[in-house]
């Protein structure tokens, strides 16, 4: 009996020491086991339960296993909404407690004088009415270190600091010590033999401090500049023989002060190479070898030039597509002789696969409709891929002038034969103010302004509000022009314009102008259209003083009335229509002026502009030409208000208006009158004057020449003034005192030099202007300044 009880003993021991061991897991089996029949949120205040349950891993009437709680937990967490979350089982009931991140009330930061606050909140993630949480907050510290490092500023310490507010709410302050900006303070160069430190210091982007170049933003490290920096470097040397160069490194270590960067650019230039021989070879194909030759721009004797080789191999290729072979592909093969420092340059022409489009995608264009650029294109899916018609896609956007860059990206399609087409572009401000300053012994400074929108609401609609203003003259325009009317390959579009002038310095009289115009237009081909206008115009001509102004400008005082039609055919063919370097440009216009309204006149015009690059596309020869006349009929003569007159931007070294024919008035001074005849010319030379590239600041050397003549005035009005010739008209250059005309076909030749400043806000020219051959009385002007088209 004893025995039996220590027994019993002994397994109420083991038990009582096993059973803490297993009960858990017995328990645990039989909670999560239990199918659960509720589940419960707590904790959650801003946050819907519903959107914290679509998180949970298990629903009700499933099993609660320890994976999907773990799973569960982790979904939730993730979010970022939570600082914390709990699952835990009460019976049947699954209760998912969470601890809600605060929201974030305002984000401010202090002590920044270096970058705006606008900027900063640019870069940072957490922003107003986001959860905050540790991990974004120091994700934001870092992206703001980042923004100062490229800024120059390498010292500096941001401190976030945490402000609680009520209904768990926080404001963020980030304070920021800015440290000082790192400035660069030395330059080298290791293994540069052929150029010197101070060569290619002009040739990168990043500068070296001076503490005279307050303006410059270049003269602090940036490693994204500096890795630009090297392969502007290898470019340089690449067009100059170096074929062989390699950038090895830019290394930037801090002086022992701390305050700024030591650059070291490490070069093995290579052997620099001439080019021996050149050799086109088509192999079977069928094309005109002597096109291809004249295309290729690397000559023999010529130091060896890598963009000089691109340049042939994409003018190569557009020529072999012009002559029927479209899927043509440029091979050069480059043959180096070290030993002898030189090179054989073979352009191999090959047939390459037989592509086609098989889907087109726009990139980049924000604000511009899809349509506005595709209607360019003249490309559609399932066209063979074909170079030229690609080029002039490009010419046509360019021409839009609404990017600053555009690019075709080729990629594989679906299928070997099959490519897609990627047209990128970057957008640029469409709006414009243009504005005109010029200097003028007796007027002084004269001026004007005008505002325009060239791809209205992204449509591609022109819309021109020109409310121009000067000391002399103001001017209200409204212009609209859909270039692509109802969908239609034809443009439509409208003028409404009022115009009060003050030509009292140049003719002793005001006119005002009051009217509308109706245009419409279309292409004949690639390179040609035409347009047609019809406007109709109220002037009058008044504020004469009689006892001053000359017989012909009292002759023309009074209202009139204008309606005329006109037509323009131009020819373009330009390379690139906003800054042409090769091409020719022409326009003929032609106005007919008598279908009612009494003014009755023929006038005709013509334009043309050839540019010719001298070298490369760096100098360039701009050779302008324009000459009109008008001729009355119906017994009328040529008014006052429809003659030419020429000068300032149109004849420089003179005043507006300040060359051609001229009549004396009672008072002594001259009016100008304007002529029916004028042929005017210019050469421009256009240069770079030693600028980094990226600022577009050319030099430019100019000569107009030319005349203005033919007024066909009488030199008297009838019972007005003290003339001694009564109403017979003088001939051409002759002379008399009291109401003399000077109408004179004496040839002008002006020259001159300037700046043209490709900015923001279109072509701005400073320019200085001498008139080396005048006619008697001509006004002349020295300086102007000018803001406005490129040609």
């Amino acid at each position: 009996m004893r025995y039996k009880f220590v027994f019993v003993a002994f397994l109420a021991f083991v038990l009582s020491v096993l059973a803490p061991v297993a009960a858990p897991g017995v328990a645990a089996t039989a909670v999560y086991a239990d199918v659960v029949t509720a589940i419960v949120v707590e904790g959650n205040k801003r946050i819907e339960s519903d959107t914290i349950l679509s998180y949970v891993q298990v629903s009700r009437g499933q099993n609660a296993t320890p994976e999907k709680v773990d799973e569960s937990v982790k979904a939730l967490f993730q979010t970022g909404l939570f600082s914390d979350v709990q699952i835990t089982r009460s019976g049947n009931t699954l209760v998912v407690k969470v601890d809600e991140n605060p929201m974030v009330n305002e984000v401010n930061f202090e002590g920044n004088k270096a970058v705006k606050d606008t900027d900063l909140a640019k870069e940072v993630e957490l922003r107003e009415r986001m959860m905050f949480t540790r991990a974004k907050v120091l994700s934001d510290v870092n992206r703001i270190i980042a923004v100062y490092r490229r800024a120059g500023y390498y010292n500096v310490k941001v401190s976030p600091k945490i402000i609680r507010l009520p209904e768990n709410r926080v404001n963020l302050v980030y304070e920021i010590n800015e440290g000082g900006e790192t400035k660069v303070r030395q330059i080298d160069f290791v293994g540069n033999n052929a150029f010197s430190a101070g060569q290619l210091k002009s040739v990168i982007g990043t500068q070296q401090y001076a503490w005279w170049r307050f303006y410059n933003r270049n003269d602090t490290y940036d490693s994204d500049r500096l890795e630009y920096d090297k392969e502007l470097l290898r470019r340089y040397y690449l067009r100059n023989g170096f074929a062989d160069v390699q950038v090895i490194s830019a290394e930037a270590v801090l002086t022992p002060s701390g305050d700024g960067f030591i650059i070291t650019f490490t070069i093995d230039e290579g052997p620099r190479y001439k080019v021996a021989d050149v050799a086109v070879n088509v192999g079977d194909a069928q094309l005109d070898s002597k096109d291809l030759i004249a295309k290729v721009k690397t000559g023999v004797g010529d130091y060896f030039d890598a963009t000089k080789v691109d340049k042939t191999v994409e003018q190569l290729t557009l020529e072999a597509a012009r002559q029927g072979f479209v899927f043509a592909r440029v091979n050069p093969d480059i043959a180096r002789d070290a030993g002898d420092k030189s090179l054989n340059i073979t352009y191999n022409i090959v047939e390459g696969p037989r592509t086609y489009i098989e889907r087109i995608d726009i990139v980049g264009n924000y604000r511009t409709e899809d349509e506005v650029i595709r209607r360019e294109l003249n490309l559609f899916e399932g066209d063979a891929f074909n170079r030229v018609v690609i080029e002039r896609a490009r010419r046509r956007l360019t021409a839009l002038d609404y990017f600053e860059k555009i690019d075709f990206q080729e990629s594989e399609g679906s299928a070997p034969d099959r490519v897609v087409l990627t047209v990128v572009v970057q957008e640029k401000s469409t709006g414009s103010v243009n504005f005109s300053l010029g200097y003028a012994r007796q007027e002084k400074i004269v001026g004007s302004v005008s505002l325009q929108e060239r791809n209205f609401l992204g449509k591609g609609y022109d819309v021109k509000v020109n409310v121009s203003g000067s000391w002399y003259r103001q001017n209200v325009t409204l212009s609209f022009t859909d270039p692509y009317f109802m969908g239609l390959p034809v443009s439509a579009g409208f003028d409404v314009f009022a115009t009060n002038v003050d030509n009292q310095q140049e003719s002793n009289y005001n006119s005002q102008m009051l009217g509308f115009a109706l245009r419409t237009g279309f292409r004949i081909d690639e390179y040609s259209g035409i347009s047609f206008r019809y406007g109709f115009t109220w002037r009058d001509v008044n504020g004469i003083n009689k006892a001053q102004a000359s017989p012909a400008v009292i002759e023309s005082v009074g209202e009139s009335t204008k309606s005329a039609v006109m037509a323009s055919y131009t020819w373009d063919n330009l390379d690139n229509p906003v800054r042409p370097t090769n091409g020719f440009r022409g326009q003929l216009e032609g106005e007919l002026a008598g279908l009612g309204g009494d003014v009755h006149y023929g006038k005709l015009e013509a334009h043309g502009w050839y540019f010719l690059p001298v070298y490369e596309d760096a100098v360039v020869l701009k050779i302008e030409g324009n000459a009109g006349q008008i001729l009355p009929f119906n017994g009328d003569n040529v008014r006052l208000q429809d003659r030419f007159f020429k000068g300032g931007d149109t004849f420089r070294g003179f005043q507006p208006a300040g060359v051609g024919p001229r009549q004396r008035g009672n008072s002594g001074s001259t009016d100008a009158v304007g002529g029916k005849t004028y042929a005017i010319g210019t050469l421009e030379m256009t240069f770079p004057i030693g600028l980094p590239e990226q600022w577009g600041v050319l030099g430019e050397a100019f000569t107009d020449f030319g005349t203005v003549f033919d007024s066909g005035v009488d030199t008297v009005l009838a019972g007005q003034g003290d003339c001694s010739y009564g109403n017979n008209k003088l001939p051409l250059g002759s002379k008399a005192s009291n109401c003399t005309s000077y109408d004179s076909a004496a040839f002008r030749l002006s020259v001159g030099t300037g700046v043209i400043w490709s900015s923001p806000f279109g072509p701005l020219r400073f320019e200085a202007a001498y008139p080396l051959l005048k006619a008697e009385r001509d006004k002349t002007e020295y300086f102007r300044f000018s803001v406005g088209t490129a040609f």
